[in-house]
Parts: structure tokens; sequence; C-alpha cells
């Protein structure tokens, strides 16, 4: 019986589908939810709508209850627990802020059930902003509010103020209202308007603008009086006063600053009334301004003087402009102009800053010295209180250039192009090398970067040539015919490349015995160190190398065999990169006397031997053939006449005896004898199996 209620159990969860529930108490089916959007999904602003989620449920049972659940956008916005199929949630008059994506979720004795596709809901056209200000006639600084209100809208706003048709503020709400506070610092009449946009994300939708509102601003009675005591005429050092205050000043809650500003620098402050004092100075920037900051009202007054230079500032300059260290220097401090109405030229004074290793002569601005060191010197002219400093001269004594250094860079090589480097360890650029070959001058080259070299490219053909050269080096046009900055001759190798490679044997290729010590010698014509090499033709690689400091070395070989027979060559190169090769020698190793007269004795002991053993093996051949004969009978027949055939080979020497001898025949044996030696004969086959025998008379 449990078996059986188990397999009804489980061919009922087999049967229903996805949606489909069995329990205890009863049983029920949703056969889908849906979710509308009415009168539809893109709707005017106004509009009333619906939205339908519909539910239809089998169920074992009437009144089978549900839950419904309403999402915007993710956000639950509506729950209810009906009986019914179907439930409306109304939205009344749509707005914008109503747009977005709507699903419906039902659950069913704590069972959530798949959810309806979502509907995008659109509602289009936002009312028209409206504007409202407190005062419509205010004084400058003047606060005014201003109120912007969405008329209908929900949802979250940013709302703009403008002045005429430029942004000047905005809000961020979640109500259909802003207030905002503004002021205006000017004189004039302002046209103000707003607007709003209403957050959807990932969007936003913009209003139109409101109705204008017009503010008029009035200017306050307030005056700034900016005065400048002397106002014209005015030189470097004359006195300045200046007085900044303010005429018809009302009291007011607001903060109140006056400013007294010359270009960048403020010179005083104060709140009604500032002075200050100064020295007139001819770079100073020439505008004065007298400013009121009040809130955010700003009132200024500016004025401009011209002061007229006392005397203009000083130059320094030095003599010889060119100079070497502790060689004797001028500076001369001088001013270009001064105004004579005022000071006389020698109310002015000159100092010199450092001071150190100079002195002043008796005209006035003119300084001497030892040049030491690189130093930077300014000098002061100073009359009535006014110092006027002149721009920073930089002295830098130059060196002078060292006795050169020449040399060669990298190799010299005979026939190749070679590059001489001429340089001195110190002295100040520009520096002129020059190169002589003797007394010739053969080029010039100025150097003026640390990172150049004088490297000067020639041609040497002989090798005595290159002791030829020197080089000179001066950086200064009163030092050119200096002896002492002449550089020393050349003294470089001169590499001449391997030439005439010549292979020698020791001893004479002619007479090489095994055994013996072989010598191959390879010279060459050129510069040590010299790299040779020796080569067995049919060999790749090298037997030997070696690099010796002469123009000659030797390859050993210690016991010659026949292997050492062949042709020989050696290849040299030295530090010229050039290689040269020998001419092929043909060595053949010989084999030692003794050995020869050894080979020739086995020889003829070996021919001795043979001939021997081939004369006792024929004369034993022979023994056994004399005489020998074999007879072929043919079988007599009835006929008389029949006659006997006898055979003699040819070897036998029947043939050579002597036709006198008589026959003799040896029945046993079938032979026949000449009575000397007996020869063998060779009978027909068929005779041996006769019993008679007849001999013919002719043999």
């Amino acid at each position: 019986m449990g078996l059986l209620i188990l397999l009804t159990s489980t061919l009922l969860c087999s049967y229903f589908h996805p949606g489909t529930v069995v329990d205890a108490q009863r049983l029920f089916t949703l056969r889908e939810i849906t979710l509308t959007i009415e009168p539809s999904n893109d709707v005017m602003r106004g509009t009333n709508v619906t939205l339908r989620c519909k539910a239809p449920v089998s169920s074992s049972e009437p009144g089978l209850r549900r839950e419904y659940t309403i999402y915007k956008d993710n956000n639950l916005i509506y729950n209810k627990t009906s009986i019914l199929e179907e439930i409306l949630y109304p939205l009344g008059e749509a707005r914008v802020a109503n747009s977005g994506k709507y699903r419906c979720e039902i659950n069913i004795d704590d069972k959530p059930q798949k959810p309806s596709q979502a509907m995008k809901l659109t509602v289009s056209g936002l009312s028209k902003p409206q504007l409202h200000l407190n005062k419509f006639v205010v004084k400058e600084g003047e606060e005014v509010t201003a109120t912007c209100t969405a008329p209908g809208e929900t949802g979250s706003f940013y709302f703009y103020i403008y002045e005429d048709s430029n942004e000047i503020k905005e809000k961020q709400v979640s109500s259909n209202q802003a207030e905002f506070k503004l002021r205006f610092s000017s004189v004039n009449t302002r046209r103000i308007h707003c607007t709003y946009t209403i957050l959807i994300p990932p969007d936003s939708v913009k209003s139109e603008e409101s109705n204008n509102v017009n503010v008029s601003v009035k200017e306050l009675p307030i005056t700034i009086h900016l005065d400048i005591d002397p106002e014209n005429d005015v030189y470097e050092g004359d006195q300045l006063n200046i007085l900044c205050k303010v005429i018809n000043f009302e009291h007011s809650h607001e903060s109140v600053r006056l400013l007294l500003i010359q270009g960048t620098q403020i010179l005083s402050s104060g709140v009604t009334n500032v002075s200050h004092s100064m020295v007139a100075q001819a770079n100073d920037p020439e505008e004065f301004e007298c400013k009121l900051e009040m809130g955010n009202v700003v009132k200024t007054a500016t004025k401009r003087i011209s002061v007229i230079e006392l005397f203009s500032a000083p130059t320094l300059t030095m003599s010889p402009a060119e100079i070497f260290e502790m060689e004797n220097m001028t500076l001369t401090c001088k001013t270009e102009h001064y105004a004579s109405e005022r000071i006389r030229k020698d109310e002015l004074i000159y100092t010199l800053d450092p001071s150190q290793n100079t002195h002043n002569h008796d005209r006035k601005g003119v300084f001497s010295g030892k040049s030491k060191s690189e130093s930077n010197y300014t000098c002061v002219a100073e009359a009535r209180g006014i110092k006027k400093r002149s721009k920073t001269l930089t002295v830098r004594p130059k060196v002078f250039v060292s006795i050169p250094k020449i040399s060669v860079v990298g190799r010299a090589v005979l026939g190749q192009p070679v590059k001489i480097l001429c340089q001195s360890d110190s002295g100040s650029l520009p520096i002129n090398y020059t190169l002589f070959k003797d007394p010739s001058e053969v080029r010039t080259i100025s150097i003026e970067l640390r990172s150049q070299q004088a490297v000067f490219d020639v041609n040497i053909t002989k090798p005595e040539d290159i002791k030829k050269y020197i080089c000179k080096a001066s950086n200064s046009h009163r030092h050119n015919n200096s002896q002492h900055l002449l550089s020393e001759k050349l003294n470089a190798t001169v590499i001449v490349p391997p030439s005439h490679a010549v292979l020698m044997v020791v001893p004479d290729f002619r007479e090489i015995y095994e055994g013996q010590h072989l010598y191959l010698l390879c010279r060459v014509d050129g510069t040590p160190p010299v790299t040779f090499k020796w080569y067995h033709v049919g060999n790749n690689l090298p037997l030997y190398t070696n690099t010796s400091n002469e123009d000659n070395s030797r390859y050993e070989v210690p016991t010659v065999s026949k292997e050492h027979s062949g042709r020989y060559y050696c290849e040299a190169f030295n530090h010229a990169n050039k290689v040269v090769r020998s001419e092929q020698v043909t060595i053949t190793v010989q084999m030692v006397l003794w050995k020869k007269a050894l080979i020739g004795g086995f020889c003829l002991l070996a021919v001795s031997v043979l001939v021997v053993v081939c004369v006792l093996c024929f004369r034993s051949k022979r023994g056994k053939r004399d005489g020998a004969a074999e007879l072929s009978v043919k079988p007599s027949s009835p006929k008389s006449d029949d006659s006997l055939t006898v055979t003699l080979t040819h070897n036998t020497e029947v043939y050579n005896a002597d036709k006198d001898a008589a026959l003799l025949y040896d029945g046993t044996e079938g032979r026949v004898t000449n009575g000397v030696r007996d020869s063998t004969a060779s009978l027909p086959a068929d005779i041996s199996n006769r019993s008679s025998y007849s001999i013919p008379a002719t043999v």
C-alpha cells in the first residue's frame, strides 16, 4: 500500500508543469501572469493611466488568495492581497515622473510565482514653470527672493535661475518648488526667468522657460574719492601722499571694506577712510585704485600717475671682451641718462658687488682687477635715496689650452685611411687644432663642444711618414705663435699588411723518409705580430695555429708516416686583417732503405718457395698419370670383322711413344702399354660388358 501511494505521488509530480502546486490541502496551477498599461504605453501628460495585473489560477478549492506586488524600476510601489484574478492600480493624471518600467509579481500560499514581463510607460510633456519674486525694485546689494514652481509635477528636480540668458544659480530638490536668494551689484534692469529638469534615470527631461520677471536695480548714494599729491611732474624719489575715502556712506548690516591698491599690491585698508605715503619709483605700476566692498556691491575709483625717471638703471661692461685667468680686466658701471633738472652727474655714486679683488679708479664707476675664476658682478647706482641695480655680468676667465697630445685612433695600416687625434687635457672652448706634416699645414678643426674631437683623416704611403705629423692647439688669437702649444711628433707603429707568404719544408721535400722530423716553415713580409695557420689539402681545419712576434713560424711533425703525404700550404694575417696564402707544396713520404731490403728479401724468398712448391706439385701429378690409358671396346657381334677401338687420352705419352714399340693389352685392367710407361685409355662403356674382344690390326 505504501509503495502504491509513493508511486501515485511521483506520477502527480511529474504530470503537473511548473506553476502547478500540489499539497495536502489544495491543488492549484497558475496559467500566466500579465501586466498591461491602459490606455497605452505612450501617453501625454495628464492622461489617466491604469496598470492591470492579471493572474488566472485553476484551483481545487474556490477563493484562493493571491498576493499582488507591482514594481516600478525595481522599486515596490503597490501591494495587495485579493481572491480576484486581476487587480487595477490607477496612476491618475500621469506625469513625466511616472515614466519607467513596471512589472507585476504574484505570491500564492507563500510560494512566489514567475513574474510578468516588464512594460515601459512613457509620459511626454512637462508643465510650464512659474517664477515669483518678492521685490521688483531694489538697491545695489539688496536681497531678492525668487521662487520657481513646477505645477503638478513630481519626482526629483533640478531648478535653474537665469539672469538675462546666463545661468546664475541651480538647486536640487525633491519637491516641485525651489527658492533662491539673489543680490545684484550693479545698476541696471535685470530680466529673470527659471527652468527645471526632472531626473528619470538614466535620463532627464527639461522643461520650457518660465515667465520673465524684470527687476530694477537702483544705485546706492555712495561716492568713492581718491586723491594723490603730487599728481603731476612726479620724479623718482618724490614723496606721494594718497587719500582714499567714502562719501555719503549709509550704515549697512553688510561687511564693509575699503582697500587702497597699487597694481596687485594692497597698500592699505580700512572702513571709510584710508591714507598712505610712499616714495615714487619709476618702475612701479602707474595705476592706483580705491575699492569699496560691501556684501556683493563693489565700487571703485582709479587714478594714473606718470613717474619721471631720475636716472636710468646702470649697465656693467668688461674690457677686454676676452680674458684669460690672472689677466687684468676693467669693469665699467655707467648710467646712460639722468634728469639734469633735478640732479648733477657727480651726485651719482657707483658701487660694485662683490667688491673683492677689484679697486676703484679716480674715474667714477670704473673698477679694475685680476680675473681668477668665474664670478658674477653687479653694480649699483645711487642718488637722492634712489638705488638702481644693473643686470648681472658673468665673468668667465678662459683657461689657456694645454699642450696637445697627438695619437692614432685605432690602428694605422699602410695603404688605408688613418685617423689622427689631436687633443688637449684642458683649455676653454672654442679650441682650434691644426695638423702639420713636416712644415706643411694639412687642416684645421675648431672644437666648440666638449663632446667633439679633432680627428684628422690622412693616408700613409710609407711607414716612416707617420712620424712627420705634429699638431698645434690654440684658443686665443694672442697666442697663435707660442711654441709650447705644439705637440710632439706622432709616435705610432704603421702596420704593414702581410705579403709574399712562402712555405718551406725541412728536410728537402724530395728526401723525406718515414720516422723523420718534418718542419714546415711559413714566412711573410709584414708587421708582427703575425698569426700563422698550416693546412693539409683535404682538411678544412688548420693543422696548427700560432701567433708570432716575428715574420716567420714553424709547424713540426715529430715522426712522419705515409699518412703525412699530400699537399700543404700556410696562411698568415696580422692586425691589418689581410690574409695571404702560400703556394702549395707536395710532400711524399718515402720508405726507409732497410724496409725496402727486407721486403725485397721476403719477396724473393716467397717467389722461391712458390716455384719449388709448383715444381713438386707438377711432378707429383705427372707420376700418377704416366702410362695410364682407358680403353673403350665395343661388344663383339656375330660378324668376324668387328674391330676393336682403342681411345687414348691426349695427355698420355702414348702419342709420343716410339712407333716401333709394341702395344701391350692388359686384359684385367683394360690398359694398353707401349712397353715404356703405362697410359690410361678410356674405353667405350659397352665393351666392358662383352665376353670377347678383338683388336684391329691398325691402332
